[in-house]
């Protein structure tokens, strides 16, 4: 079993550089690559997400899957397709399953909010993305944390600010 090692905290001031944040991190990302991001109502996981979709270059538009579950947007230069998933309205992990995940894993970044404890197992490797309100204003703090190989090597082209 893989361990969490590496991680890189961020402290995020506005929307657009949390848009900034995610277009940084999708320059790590490549085929097969899982995204499990957390954080409460609000704090700015599709809003990185949109960041993550520009810097795949894929179509969009990103908007927040709760009611849909899941969308795939392909790819408008070669790259891989993102599918973007929310897990907030599943009752588990036999939903999760039903979801089809992993079909389509292998060729794409495949980025789920809520997804804590529901689909780790889909891969040794990835990374896990916390979003929490910082103590005043509308500052972020993001935590990215490695889980496996592959991402403890990448997390570490990214600097903490």
């Amino acid at each position: 079993m893989n361990q969490t090692t590496g991680h890189v905290t961020r402290h995020v001031a506005t929307t657009e550089d949390m848009r900034a944040l995610g277009e940084e991190v999708a320059r790590l990302f490549g085929p097969g690559d899982l995204v499990v991001l957390s954080g409460p109502l609000g704090a700015g996981k599709t809003t990185l997400v949109q960041g993550v979709a520009e810097g795949l270059k894929v179509r969009g538009p990103i908007t927040s899957p709760t009611f849909v579950i899941a969308r795939v947007h392909p790819p408008l230069a070669g790259g891989p397709a993102l599918v973007h998933a929310d897990a907030y309205r599943l009752g588990g992990a036999l939903e999760v399953d039903d979801l089809d995940l992993d079909a389509s894993l292998d060729d794409s970044v495949t980025v789920v909010e809520w997804g804590e404890g529901l689909v780790e197992g889909l891969a040794d490797d990835r990374l896990e993305i916390a979003i929490r309100r910082a103590d005043a204003g509308e500052e972020r703090v993001v935590e990215l944390r490695a889980v496996g190989a592959r991402w403890n090597e990448a997390i570490s082209r990214l600097s903490p600010i």
